[in-house]
């Protein structure tokens, strides 16, 4: 008969395989000892889930407050779009290049930032990240001309490069990879909850204080949501710890069974150089599928209240609360899919599904633009689609990449993904000034995120479910 180990520092991967094992003694003529090893085992996987607990609590709301600062930041722009260009005299592609140029500046830094965040510590460089970009996304009030749109959306980009490569990898300090796509969802969720909290605020700003005190709707949007990306950049500078051993509220026994699983699971990880990282095939695929995902985002975030807009609702409060209805819609899904990833093990046909699901929301929308009811169904299966691809693809390469790979790696792939977030509204406002419809654009986005799922699918199962 085969025997259990009796190693009571036995590795958590046993622990989680004996622990999925649901048997009686009289089943198996197991002896007293098995029984006993059985009930230890279960004892040290239920510490072990609730140590995990323990940190995500500590960690998480803390980051995802983060996120939602950066993100309304990052994508209020399309709401002052409502009035700003009427009152700038901008058309629909210098809002486009504008909005997109924010993420060469983005792209350009994202790699040295996570570099130096790798060798300074989280803690003073999320925070220094934070409250440089608060400061300049409420200089946006300050805008009169399309080059002061474009320098000042560029310089946003530089001041927010390396906040959410950043973060995966901090998170890959803690988390081994058949726990981090759960983790990495409840943080990205902090991207559908900024839309469902930036979208009425947003359209609340526009329509209750424009005029007050000399300034247009829009400025006041930027000066307003601007100040809570300083203040969590202070919190982060009190609040966070930079590693494990650095976390005095872990005992010591905590913080060494989370670091032998840590140190387990990085011995199975490839090792690369940084020079390595960029010669390597895969790290380029993965980065053009993010390319993909991100361009579909950011199409959706950056014209979404526009498309609301078209389809016939005129005020900014209303276009604002209807846009809560895909963003709570997404927060759902990419709990659901991330945990359904984690518990199989399977890392390829959730993103791919899901962003298959992202396109065909996007052509419904458009093909029933003018309905308001249609439009929306078909946005929340889009939204809810593209946005879930997004936790889902961030555990493959942290599953692949380790040590200084894993900085260089992850934040190659985001600099390249990210400047999907440059082509994206610069084309759909190109293609609205040719045609005057953002049909056509609708349609390339769709594209994008059929080919994300397609490349998706070319990953080497072995390689990331793990």
């Amino acid at each position: 008969m085969s025997r259990w180990p009796r190693n009571p520092a036995a590795p958590v991967t046993m622990i989680r395989i004996v622990d999925t094992k649901v048997l009686r003694p009289s089943d198996r003529g197991l002896t007293r000892e098995d029984t006993q090893y059985m009930a230890e085992a279960e004892d040290a996987s239920a510490a072990t889930n609730a140590t995990y607990g323990q940190i995500t609590l500590r960690l998480i709301p803390l980051l995802f407050l983060c996120y939602v600062a950066a993100y309304l930041d990052r994508v209020n722009v399309s709401f002052a779009k409502l009035q700003m260009l009427q009152d700038l005299r901008f058309s629909e592609t210098t809002y486009g290049l504008g909005a997109g140029i924010f993420f060469i500046g983005y792209s350009l830094l994202a790699i040295p930032s996570n570099i130096l965040l790798a060798r300074v510590g989280a803690r003073v460089w999320i925070a220094r990240i934070m409250i440089a970009w608060g400061v300049i996304s409420g200089a946006m009030l300050f805008v009169r001309s399309p080059t002061s749109f474009y320098i000042i959306r560029f310089l946003l980009g530089v001041a927010e490069a390396g906040f959410f490569p950043g973060v995966i990898l901090y998170l890959t300090y803690w988390y081994p990879s058949h726990r981090r796509a759960k983790v990495v969802a409840l943080f990205m969720a902090a991207q559908p909850v900024s839309g469902l909290i930036g979208g009425p605020l947003s359209g609340w700003i526009l329509q209750s204080s424009h005029g007050l005190g000399g300034l247009a709707g829009w400025q006041w949007l930027f000066l307003l949501e601007a100040l809570p990306a300083v203040l969590m950049g202070v919190m982060v500078l009190c609040c966070l710890d930079d590693s494990i051993r650095a976390a005095r509220w872990l005992r010591q026994d905590q913080k060494q069974m989370l670091e032998t699983d840590i140190q387990a699971e990085s011995r199975s990880k490839q090792k690369y150089s940084v020079s390595g990282v960029l010669r390597n095939g895969r790290v380029w695929l993965m980065s053009l599928i993010y390319f993909c995902f991100v361009t579909g985002l950011y199409g959706v975030g950056f014209w979404l209240p526009s498309i609301i807009k078209t389809a016939g609702v005129e005020q900014p409060f209303e276009i604002g609360l209807l846009t809560t209805i895909p963003y709570a819609a997404a927060i759902l899904s990419m709990i659901l899919m991330s945990r359904s990833a984690d518990r199989r093990h399977e890392r390829r046909w959730h993103p791919a599904l899901a962003a298959v699901a992202g396109s065909m929301g996007l052509v419904f929308s458009t093909l029933h633009g003018d309905n308001v009811a249609l439009a929306i169904a078909g946005l929340t299966v889009a939204t809810a689609g593209i946005i879930t691809t997004l936790p889902l693809f961030w555990s493959l390469p942290t599953a692949v990449l380790g040590g200084t790979a894993a900085a260089a790696g992850i934040a190659l792939i985001n600099s390249v993904g990210n400047l999907g977030g440059f082509v994206s509204p610069y084309l759909v406002g190109w293609i609205k000034d040719l045609t005057d419809s953002t049909q056509l654009g609708m349609y390339a986005l769709a594209c994008f995120l059929v080919l994300g799922a397609i490349l998706t699918l070319s990953l080497p199962a072995r390689l990331v479910n793990k």
